[in-house]
């Protein structure tokens, strides 16, 4: 695979051929994408979660940010666009946002992603002016779980979705490079998708989005309890195992047969 940039994804919108991202902390996993067609690798701070075995994202740190995220790109090898996640409270203060991108994007990470709104616009103009695209995670943001009172559908109703999409369209304004949208009924992933000119990654906000995320243990069925609505198992019945999984996903996110309509929110 040739090397995915930002040019790519946005040619890729515009045409209308849709895009896959994982998450992936190690060098293994992400030589397996890159061979699957995986055009981006979220280094997600979902590790906190799935490798450090907290029941949150918010103990993950910038240092643990820069480990995985160098540990990714070596096993990238530079193909996929590797996207890496800013942790809980390193962007409040604008010094300590624009601190922790630089050391992450030293680290090997070509783009970085922060939660949250409006309120991010003069931290994602800042980065831009430094060379550092940003990624925006709006709806359900998981490090923001203890305002939401759990991990909850967002943009529901008409007050609450309207709000949304003037804030991505205002933060594609102000140069946000991507956007993540998780947990929004599908209306409002198509409305914001076709309203911002960034590419839109989605994650239970439907199949129109530019692109699907998915956590990697996730879509390989290694997660305690009930799955969340949006994920499918694609390991399972699989013959070529991880790696037919992987591809498995990339093929069912570009043929438009995932998410289906019972992976979306209404």
């Amino acid at each position: 695979m040739k090397s995915v940039t930002l040019s790519t994804l946005r040619d890729l919108k515009a045409r209308g051929e849709k895009f896959t991202c994982l998450t992936s902390y190690d060098a293994t996993f992400s030589h397996l994408m890159a061979e699957a067609g995986v055009e981006t690798i979220l280094v997600g701070d979902s590790l906190g979660m799935v490798v450090q075995g907290h029941d949150s994202t918010l103990p993950v740190s910038i240092a643990d940010m820069a480990y995985h995220t160098a540990a990714v790109a070596r096993g990238n090898g530079r193909r996929a666009l590797v996207i890496a996640d800013m942790p809980f409270m390193s962007c409040v203060r604008l010094e300590d946002a624009l601190s922790g991108a630089k050391t992450l994007m030293q680290a090997g990470a070509q783009v970085v992603k922060l939660e949250g709104g409006l309120w991010l616009k003069e931290t994602i103009q800042h980065l831009a002016h430094g060379g550092i695209p940003s990624c925006v995670h709006m709806g359900l943001t998981p490090q923001s779980v203890n305002v939401f009172g759990g991990y909850k559908v967002q943009g529901r109703g008409e007050e609450a979705a309207e709000r949304l999409l003037a804030e991505a369209i205002e933060l594609d304004r102000a140069g946000a490079a991507l956007f993540v949208l998780e947990c929004v009924p599908t209306a409002v992933g198509k409305r914001i998708s076709e309203s911002v000119s960034a590419p839109v990654i989605g994650i239970g906000a439907g199949p129109h989005c530019d692109g699907q995320v998915l956590v990697l243990h996730d879509m390989l069925g290694m997660h305690p309890g009930k799955p969340a609505r949006f994920v499918k198992n694609f390991l399972t019945g699989n013959a070529e195992g991880i790696s037919g999984a992987i591809k498995a996903y990339v093929s069912a996110v570009k043929g438009g047969t995932y998410p289906a309509p019972e992976h979306c929110f209404e």
